[in-house]
């Protein structure tokens, strides 16, 4: 299935229904009076979040959605159906926006949440409503009211739990592939990674969701590449893991683009706890690799974990670190309930 992470739609409610004119008729019966009924109410459009979704491609081939017009009102008082609702289903964590793709309307970050979008339009009264001591014959009726019609946006933000950053063949996907199930294009040149990918990782009985974007390069916030725009999707995430891969000449000026880059997308990224490696080490030496090391502790302020997924060195250390500043951040998230006991 492929991957589309953002959508423009056009939507409108229904109509209401009209009222209804109309007088009793009956044998026997005289001055039967007025019996129209009011018309039925349009139908809504809805947003809802669902499980198994990951995409938005169902928008990309349907761009327009319509409710249901409510049915007209009609004699012996009988009123109009109501118009069918549209529910649009998407995946959790997507977020809704106005027409011009900056004011947010609402953001679905749990399954089963709703939003109405736009309302149908209230069906018309019939002519009974209108009766009165002074009006015992009225031979008028509203029209319903014409629905809501808008243009949004529909935008995607996955929501993981830890995410891969660094720069184009960092090892991103290697080490995706070596710790989850998922099975991400791996090849030996730059921005085999497209499109985001998710995976489930597992380490001493605790799972969490891992996501890996395409690579970041100098330049990214201003779409040099693929830009920056997928940095969206590890926005959500609780801890970011900064690979730097072993195969570059200065590790150092490798981790200062991604964070300048990261910095730079801003949304509050460079403020996530962040755990540093130096990835592909299975290439070097035991004295290169304490060096290339060291150039990177220095340019980042704290020790880099040193990995290689090919040999599996560090790769359970590291996802323990990750497993621990996730669950750090759940806690520091949890209220704290109040002591009800009875006090004097």
């Amino acid at each position: 299935m492929k991957f589309l992470d953002q959508a423009k739609i056009n939507i409108r409610s229904g109509d209401g229904g009209a009222g209804c004119v109309s007088f009793h008729r009956e044998k026997y019966i005289e001055f039967g009076g007025p019996d129209g009924g009011d018309g039925g109410r349009g139908g809504d459009v809805w947003v809802e979040a669902v499980q198994g979704l990951n995409t938005l491609i169902d928008y990309r081939y349907q761009q327009h959605f319509k409710a249901k017009t409510g049915m007209h009102g009609m004699g012996r008082n009988r009123t109009g159906a109501m118009g069918s609702d549209v529910t649009l289903k998407v995946p959790v964590g997507t977020q809704i926006f106005e027409d011009d793709n900056e004011t947010l309307i609402c953001d679905l970050m749990e399954e089963g949440q709703r939003f109405r979008l736009a309302a149908g339009g209230n069906g018309g009264f019939g002519n009974a409503h209108f009766k009165s001591s002074t009006n015992q014959a009225p031979r008028r009726a509203n029209p319903g009211l014409p629905g809501v019609e808008r243009i949004v946006w529909l935008r995607l933000k996955l929501i993981a739990d830890a995410g891969l950053v660094g720069l184009p063949n960092a090892g991103k996907s290697t080490f995706l592939a070596a710790v989850t199930r998922a099975r991400p294009k791996i090849a030996d040149y730059p921005f085999t990674t497209l499109h985001p990918n998710l995976g489930v990782a597992s380490v001493d009985g605790t799972e969490f969701i891992i996501a890996d974007i395409p690579g970041l390069i100098e330049g990214a916030h201003e779409g040099t590449g693929v830009g920056d725009r997928f940095l969206g999707h590890v926005e959500r995430t609780r801890v970011l893991l900064h690979l730097v891969s072993a195969q570059e000449h200065d590790v150092a000026k490798a981790y200062k683009t991604v964070r300048g880059e990261i910095e730079a997308y801003g949304q509050g990224l460079a403020e996530k706890p962040e755990i540093v490696a130096l990835s592909q080490a299975d290439i070097l030496d035991d004295e290169l690799r304490a060096a290339l090391a060291g150039e990177l502790e220095t340019a980042c302020g704290k020790k880099p974990m040193v990995l290689s997924a090919v040999s599996g060195l560090g790769m359970k250390e590291a996802l323990r670190a990750l497993r621990h500043i996730i669950d750090e951040t759940k806690q520091a998230e949890e209220p704290v309930q109040p002591d009800t006991r009875w006090q004097d």
